[in-house]
């Protein structure tokens, strides 16, 4: 019996050490463009060219094996997501951009070896991919910045950030787009 017991012990602690081995992968990106019609519009839709751009978001992910889908409570956001929430069979989760940290922290935690879209804001993305320990890999997203997206990758206490480009080009170079890694 004490052989079946230590067997077993050391059977659940290796299973821990593989699970915290595993890699988190994050995509994150800025909902797509939105009607600018009517300035009074809290929470507008996606004009035709968002529609475009959150169907390129479908073509660019549709092969990684995403497992959840995070937006803010906003149509902007959540039409962004839809087309590959649709596609995979997904729920989109919604989460508040004032408690993004909390988010990260659940997924690192128990988002081992899974694949996660978060999708927000010009003034919350660059927020979201810090939270993560990364330094800024971005000056600053403008109000016209609708094409990057960020794949942040997190293995035991690393991350990383690779900053790409989808869609339809937007309008800056992206000259400032590094890949970032946090210290050891």
């Amino acid at each position: 019996m004490k052989n079946f017991i230590l067997v077993l012990l050391m059977v659940v602690l290796g299973q821990q050490t593989v699970i915290a081995q595993k890699t988190v992968r994050v995509f994150i990106v800025r909902h797509a463009e939105k009607l600018t019609v009517d300035a009074n519009e809290k929470d507008p839709e996606l004009s035709p060219e968002g529609a475009e751009r959150a169907t390129a978001l479908l073509k660019e992910l549709k092969g990684d094996d995403i497992d959840t889908i995070y937006t803010t409570n906003y149509k902007r956001t959540k039409l962004t997501a839809f087309p590959l929430a649709d596609k995979l069979g997904l729920t989109i989760h919604t989460y508040n951009a004032a408690e993004q940290k909390d988010l990260v922290e659940r997924i690192v935690k128990y988002g081992a070896g899974k694949n996660f879209l978060i999708v927000g804001h010009s003034n919350t993305v660059l927020d979201l991919v810090t939270s993560f320990g990364i330094v800024k890999p971005v000056k600053e997203l403008t109000d016209a910045d609708y094409d990057y997206l960020f794949e942040v990758t997190v293995k035991g206490k690393k991350a990383d950030v690779k900053v790409g480009r989808y869609g339809k080009a937007h309008h800056s170079s992206g000259k400032n787009d590094k890949e970032m890694k946090t210290p050891n």
